[in-house]
Protein backbone atom coordinates (compact mmCIF):
# COMPACT_ATOMS: atom_id res chain seq x y z
CA UNK A 1 0.00 0.00 0.00
CA UNK A 2 1.33 3.43 -0.95
CA UNK A 3 1.70 5.84 1.95
CA UNK A 4 0.66 9.44 1.23
CA UNK A 5 2.49 11.88 3.53
CA UNK A 6 0.33 14.10 5.74
CA UNK A 7 -0.78 17.24 3.96
CA UNK A 8 0.79 20.50 5.06
CA UNK A 9 -0.91 23.07 7.23
CA UNK A 10 -0.04 26.56 8.42
CA UNK A 11 2.68 26.47 11.05
CA UNK A 12 4.44 23.40 9.65
CA UNK A 13 8.22 23.41 9.44
CA UNK A 14 9.82 22.72 6.05
CA UNK A 15 13.40 22.65 4.80
CA UNK A 16 15.16 23.62 1.59
CA UNK A 17 18.34 21.69 0.83
CA UNK A 18 20.41 20.69 -2.20
CA UNK A 19 21.09 17.14 -3.35
CA UNK A 20 22.91 18.04 -6.55
CA UNK A 21 24.29 21.31 -7.94
CA UNK A 22 25.34 24.15 -5.65
CA UNK A 23 23.05 27.06 -4.87
CA UNK A 24 23.25 30.18 -2.70
CA UNK A 25 20.81 31.40 -0.06
CA UNK A 26 20.37 34.58 -2.09
CA UNK A 27 18.88 32.56 -4.96
CA UNK A 28 16.19 31.26 -2.60
CA UNK A 29 14.78 34.58 -1.39
CA UNK A 30 11.62 34.49 -3.54
CA UNK A 31 10.92 30.88 -2.56
CA UNK A 32 11.38 31.58 1.15
CA UNK A 33 8.99 34.55 0.92
CA UNK A 34 6.42 32.43 -0.89
CA UNK A 35 6.61 29.55 1.59
CA UNK A 36 6.33 31.94 4.53
CA UNK A 37 3.28 33.57 2.92
CA UNK A 38 1.63 30.13 3.10
CA UNK A 39 2.24 30.03 6.85
CA UNK A 40 5.18 27.63 6.66
CA UNK A 41 8.30 27.90 8.82
CA UNK A 42 11.35 27.64 6.57
CA UNK A 43 14.81 26.42 7.49
CA UNK A 44 17.81 25.82 5.25
CA UNK A 45 20.07 22.79 5.11
CA UNK A 46 23.85 22.96 5.45
CA UNK A 47 24.10 22.15 1.72
CA UNK A 48 22.80 25.64 0.91
CA UNK A 49 25.85 27.84 0.21
CA UNK A 50 28.10 24.76 0.37
CA UNK A 51 30.44 24.19 -2.56
CA UNK A 52 32.50 21.33 -3.94
CA UNK A 53 33.21 22.21 -7.56
CA UNK A 54 29.75 22.12 -9.16
CA UNK A 55 28.14 20.25 -6.26
CA UNK A 56 26.43 21.65 -3.14
CA UNK A 57 29.16 20.26 -0.94
CA UNK A 58 30.58 16.74 -0.92
CA UNK A 59 28.43 13.65 -1.45
CA UNK A 60 28.75 12.98 2.28
CA UNK A 61 27.59 16.47 3.23
CA UNK A 62 24.58 16.36 0.92
CA UNK A 63 23.62 12.89 2.15
CA UNK A 64 24.01 13.96 5.79
CA UNK A 65 21.87 17.01 5.14
CA UNK A 66 19.06 14.95 3.67
CA UNK A 67 19.36 12.32 6.41
CA UNK A 68 18.90 14.94 9.11
CA UNK A 69 15.77 16.22 7.36
CA UNK A 70 14.34 12.71 7.06
CA UNK A 71 15.08 11.88 10.70
CA UNK A 72 13.71 15.15 12.10
CA UNK A 73 10.03 14.55 12.92
CA UNK A 74 9.40 18.30 13.06
CA UNK A 75 10.24 18.65 9.35
CA UNK A 76 7.07 18.01 7.33
CA UNK A 77 8.43 18.59 3.80
CA UNK A 78 11.77 18.68 2.01
CA UNK A 79 12.15 21.05 -0.94
CA UNK A 80 15.12 20.16 -3.13
CA UNK A 81 16.58 23.49 -4.18
CA UNK A 82 17.63 22.56 -7.70
CA UNK A 83 18.63 19.79 -10.04
CA UNK A 84 21.66 19.70 -12.32
CA UNK A 85 23.51 16.51 -11.46
CA UNK A 86 24.50 14.75 -8.28
CA UNK A 87 21.56 13.10 -6.51
CA UNK A 88 22.49 9.63 -7.77
CA UNK A 89 25.96 10.01 -6.22
CA UNK A 90 24.60 10.26 -2.68
CA UNK A 91 21.32 8.36 -2.67
CA UNK A 92 22.81 5.09 -1.38
CA UNK A 93 24.34 6.99 1.54
CA UNK A 94 20.87 7.90 2.85
CA UNK A 95 18.57 5.68 4.93
CA UNK A 96 15.01 6.43 3.79
CA UNK A 97 13.34 3.79 5.98
CA UNK A 98 12.19 6.34 8.62
CA UNK A 99 9.78 7.64 5.95
CA UNK A 100 7.87 4.35 6.12
CA UNK A 101 6.65 5.18 9.64
CA UNK A 102 6.82 8.97 9.38
CA UNK A 103 6.30 9.92 5.73
CA UNK A 104 6.94 13.50 4.66
CA UNK A 105 6.81 15.23 1.30
CA UNK A 106 9.98 15.16 -0.83
CA UNK A 107 9.60 17.73 -3.61
CA UNK A 108 11.55 18.26 -6.83
CA UNK A 109 12.01 17.11 -10.41
CA UNK A 110 14.75 16.72 -13.04
CA UNK A 111 17.84 15.25 -11.29
CA UNK A 112 15.69 14.66 -8.19
CA UNK A 113 13.77 12.02 -10.22
CA UNK A 114 16.11 9.40 -8.73
CA UNK A 115 15.10 10.29 -5.17
CA UNK A 116 11.38 10.53 -5.91
CA UNK A 117 11.24 7.11 -7.55
CA UNK A 118 13.64 5.44 -5.12
CA UNK A 119 11.34 6.40 -2.25
CA UNK A 120 8.29 5.14 -4.16
CA UNK A 121 9.69 1.85 -5.44
CA UNK A 122 11.72 0.84 -2.39
CA UNK A 123 9.71 2.35 0.47
CA UNK A 124 6.16 2.69 -0.96
CA UNK A 125 5.94 6.38 -0.04
CA UNK A 126 4.50 8.99 -2.42
CA UNK A 127 6.57 12.03 -3.41
CA UNK A 128 5.94 15.18 -5.43
CA UNK A 129 7.32 15.91 -8.91
CA UNK A 130 7.11 19.70 -8.97
CA UNK A 131 8.81 23.04 -9.57
CA UNK A 132 11.91 23.65 -7.44
CA UNK A 133 13.09 26.79 -5.60
CA UNK A 134 15.69 27.64 -8.27
CA UNK A 135 12.79 28.18 -10.70
CA UNK A 136 10.53 30.16 -8.36
CA UNK A 137 10.46 33.92 -8.94
CA UNK A 138 7.92 36.54 -7.87
CA UNK A 139 6.66 36.95 -11.43
CA UNK A 140 5.37 33.34 -11.49
CA UNK A 141 3.80 33.26 -8.01
CA UNK A 142 0.34 32.90 -9.60
CA UNK A 143 1.30 30.34 -12.25
CA UNK A 144 -0.17 26.85 -12.60
CA UNK A 145 3.17 25.39 -11.46
CA UNK A 146 2.87 27.18 -8.12
CA UNK A 147 -0.88 26.65 -7.79
CA UNK A 148 -0.54 22.92 -8.41
CA UNK A 149 2.37 22.65 -5.96
CA UNK A 150 0.46 24.12 -3.03
CA UNK A 151 -2.88 22.55 -3.94
CA UNK A 152 -1.39 19.06 -3.74
CA UNK A 153 0.76 19.80 -0.68
CA UNK A 154 -2.22 21.20 1.24
CA UNK A 155 -4.53 18.31 0.31
CA UNK A 156 -6.66 19.82 -2.43
CA UNK A 157 -7.47 18.27 -5.77
CA UNK A 158 -5.91 19.93 -8.79
CA UNK A 159 -6.90 19.82 -12.44
CA UNK A 160 -5.09 21.31 -15.41
CA UNK A 161 -5.53 21.31 -19.17
CA UNK A 162 -2.78 21.02 -21.77
CA UNK A 163 -3.09 21.70 -25.49
CA UNK A 164 -0.93 19.38 -27.55
CA UNK A 165 0.24 20.03 -31.10
CA UNK A 166 1.05 16.34 -31.56
CA UNK A 167 -1.72 14.29 -33.15
CA UNK A 168 -2.90 11.49 -30.87
CA UNK A 169 -5.92 9.31 -30.18
CA UNK A 170 -8.70 10.33 -27.82
CA UNK A 171 -8.57 8.30 -24.60
CA UNK A 172 -9.36 8.21 -20.92
CA UNK A 173 -7.18 6.49 -18.32
CA UNK A 174 -6.75 6.42 -14.56
CA UNK A 175 -3.76 5.00 -12.73
CA UNK A 176 -0.80 5.47 -10.42
CA UNK A 177 2.01 7.68 -11.78
CA UNK A 178 5.77 7.08 -11.62
CA UNK A 179 8.74 8.44 -13.55
CA UNK A 180 10.03 11.88 -14.39
CA UNK A 181 13.17 12.89 -16.24
CA UNK A 182 13.99 10.40 -18.99
CA UNK A 183 17.78 10.77 -18.74
CA UNK A 184 17.67 10.13 -14.99
CA UNK A 185 15.35 7.13 -15.40
CA UNK A 186 17.83 5.77 -17.95
CA UNK A 187 20.63 6.12 -15.39
CA UNK A 188 18.54 4.17 -12.85
CA UNK A 189 18.04 1.07 -15.00
CA UNK A 190 19.06 -2.09 -13.18
CA UNK A 191 18.81 -0.49 -9.74
CA UNK A 192 16.26 -0.87 -6.96
CA UNK A 193 15.34 2.79 -7.52
CA UNK A 194 13.45 1.88 -10.73
CA UNK A 195 11.19 -1.08 -10.07
CA UNK A 196 8.48 -2.85 -12.03
CA UNK A 197 6.26 -0.54 -14.05
CA UNK A 198 3.47 -2.98 -14.94
CA UNK A 199 0.01 -1.37 -14.77
CA UNK A 200 1.48 2.03 -13.89
CA UNK A 201 1.33 5.34 -15.76
CA UNK A 202 4.89 6.27 -16.71
CA UNK A 203 5.74 9.97 -17.00
CA UNK A 204 8.76 11.05 -19.05
CA UNK A 205 10.16 14.49 -19.86
CA UNK A 206 13.60 15.87 -20.68
CA UNK A 207 15.78 18.88 -21.36
CA UNK A 208 18.83 19.67 -23.49
CA UNK A 209 19.30 16.25 -25.10
CA UNK A 210 20.31 15.09 -28.55
CA UNK A 211 17.57 13.36 -30.48
CA UNK A 212 19.63 10.23 -31.06
CA UNK A 213 20.10 9.99 -27.29
CA UNK A 214 16.33 10.14 -26.77
CA UNK A 215 16.13 7.15 -29.08
CA UNK A 216 18.93 5.34 -27.23
CA UNK A 217 17.21 5.87 -23.88
CA UNK A 218 13.81 4.75 -25.14
CA UNK A 219 15.34 1.61 -26.63
CA UNK A 220 17.09 0.89 -23.32
CA UNK A 221 13.86 1.28 -21.32
CA UNK A 222 12.10 -0.92 -23.85
CA UNK A 223 14.71 -3.69 -23.67
CA UNK A 224 14.57 -3.53 -19.88
CA UNK A 225 10.81 -4.18 -19.95
CA UNK A 226 9.85 -0.80 -18.53
CA UNK A 227 7.54 0.11 -21.44
CA UNK A 228 5.76 -3.16 -22.21
CA UNK A 229 2.94 -3.42 -19.68
CA UNK A 230 2.19 0.18 -18.75
CA UNK A 231 -1.30 1.44 -18.07
CA UNK A 232 -0.34 4.54 -20.07
CA UNK A 233 2.65 6.62 -21.13
CA UNK A 234 2.47 10.38 -20.62
CA UNK A 235 5.08 12.57 -22.23
CA UNK A 236 5.71 16.03 -20.86
CA UNK A 237 7.90 18.77 -22.25
CA UNK A 238 10.89 17.75 -24.37
CA UNK A 239 12.66 21.09 -24.11
CA UNK A 240 15.66 22.37 -26.10
CA UNK A 241 16.29 19.21 -28.09
CA UNK A 242 19.39 19.09 -30.32
CA UNK A 243 20.18 17.39 -33.61
CA UNK A 244 23.42 16.39 -35.34
CA UNK A 245 24.82 17.72 -38.61
CA UNK A 246 23.25 14.67 -40.25
CA UNK A 247 19.63 14.96 -39.01
CA UNK A 248 18.12 12.12 -37.03
CA UNK A 249 14.95 12.61 -39.05
CA UNK A 250 12.35 12.55 -36.27
CA UNK A 251 11.23 14.84 -33.45
CA UNK A 252 11.50 13.70 -29.84
CA UNK A 253 7.78 12.90 -29.76
CA UNK A 254 8.06 10.89 -32.97
CA UNK A 255 11.01 8.94 -31.57
CA UNK A 256 9.05 8.10 -28.43
CA UNK A 257 5.93 7.21 -30.40
CA UNK A 258 7.90 4.82 -32.60
CA UNK A 259 9.43 3.07 -29.57
CA UNK A 260 6.00 2.24 -28.08
CA UNK A 261 3.86 1.86 -31.22
CA UNK A 262 3.44 -1.91 -30.74
CA UNK A 263 1.80 -1.47 -27.33
CA UNK A 264 -1.94 -0.94 -26.96
CA UNK A 265 -2.04 1.36 -23.93
CA UNK A 266 -2.72 5.11 -24.30
CA UNK A 267 0.23 7.32 -25.27
CA UNK A 268 -0.36 10.94 -24.33
CA UNK A 269 1.97 13.64 -25.68
CA UNK A 270 2.25 17.27 -24.71
CA UNK A 271 1.26 17.23 -21.04
CA UNK A 272 2.34 20.44 -19.27
CA UNK A 273 4.91 18.88 -16.95
CA UNK A 274 8.69 19.24 -16.90
CA UNK A 275 11.23 21.89 -17.86
CA UNK A 276 8.71 24.61 -18.70
CA UNK A 277 8.94 26.60 -15.44
CA UNK A 278 5.58 28.35 -14.83
CA UNK A 279 3.70 25.53 -16.64
CA UNK A 280 5.49 22.71 -14.81
CA UNK A 281 2.40 21.29 -13.15
CA UNK A 282 2.96 19.17 -10.05
CA UNK A 283 2.36 15.40 -10.07
CA UNK A 284 2.25 13.02 -7.12
CA UNK A 285 4.68 10.17 -7.81
CA UNK A 286 2.79 7.17 -6.48
CA UNK A 287 -0.53 9.04 -6.60
CA UNK A 288 -3.62 8.41 -8.73
CA UNK A 289 -4.16 10.52 -11.83
CA UNK A 290 -7.12 10.71 -14.21
CA UNK A 291 -6.25 11.79 -17.76
CA UNK A 292 -8.65 12.40 -20.63
CA UNK A 293 -7.64 13.33 -24.17
CA UNK A 294 -10.15 14.74 -26.65
CA UNK A 295 -9.24 16.59 -29.83
CA UNK A 296 -5.67 17.05 -28.55
CA UNK A 297 -6.92 18.75 -25.38
CA UNK A 298 -5.52 16.93 -22.35
CA UNK A 299 -7.43 17.22 -19.07
CA UNK A 300 -5.65 15.96 -15.95
CA UNK A 301 -7.09 15.51 -12.46
CA UNK A 302 -5.31 14.48 -9.26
Amino acid sequence: MIKIPPFLKSGDRVIILASARKISKQELCDTISLLESKGLKVCLGESINAEDNQFAGSDELRARDLQKAIDDKEIKAVFFARGGYGSVRMIDKVDFTPLEKNPKWLIGYSDVTVILNHVYFKHSVATLHAIMPVNIKKEIYFSSAIESLFSLLFGQTFSFTSTSNFAQKDCKVKGRVVGGNLSVLYSMLGSESFGQTDDLILLIEDLDEYLYHIDRMMQALKRAGKLKNLKALIVGAMTQMHDNTIPFGKTAYEIIEEAVKEYNYPKIFGVSIGHIEEKNNAVVIGGEMLIEVKNNQIKTLQ
